[in-house]
């Protein structure tokens, strides 16, 4: 049967991004963005509501978001869902996040500058 995990999003970035090596000495960086959803009430008032979503970039990928993106970036991200568990107190927890394949950068640059798009191959990725 066929799947599909896949994820796009386009939000700004809460804080900077954060590099950090696994045991194994792989460089990730991590990064959350808000999805802010708008409306209005029944009653005509103007509601709002933000989703914050955790992104993991692995590779060149990450090297790219540590040194171009910064808090209040806007950018679309294109990925998959993975959830993590860990213990905390024994009991089991779990941690959804977004590990990117993709990053666009969507913020307006002057003329003379690109606008970079990163793609990076599907690897297998360790848990952080």
């Amino acid at each position: 049967m066929p799947a599909l995990n896949r994820v796009q999003l386009i939000g700004y970035l809460g804080k900077d991004p954060e590099s950090k090596f696994t045991p194994t000495g792989r460089k990730v960086t991590q990064f959350s963005v808000a999805i802010s959803n708008r409306w209005r009430n029944k009653e005509g008032e103007p509601k709002e509501f933000t989703e914050w979503v955790n992104i993991e970039a692995w590779g060149r990928l990450g090297e790219v978001c540590n040194e171009y993106l910064k808090k209040g970036s806007l950018v679309f991200v294109e990925g998959r869902l993975k959830t993590d568990k860990f213990e905390d107190k024994g009991e089991n927890r779990y941690f959804t996040k977004v590990v990117a394949l993709s990053m666009q950068m969507l913020d307006r640059k002057p003329s003379e500058e690109p606008v970079m798009t990163v793609e990076e191959e599907a690897i297998e990725y360790e848990a952080s």
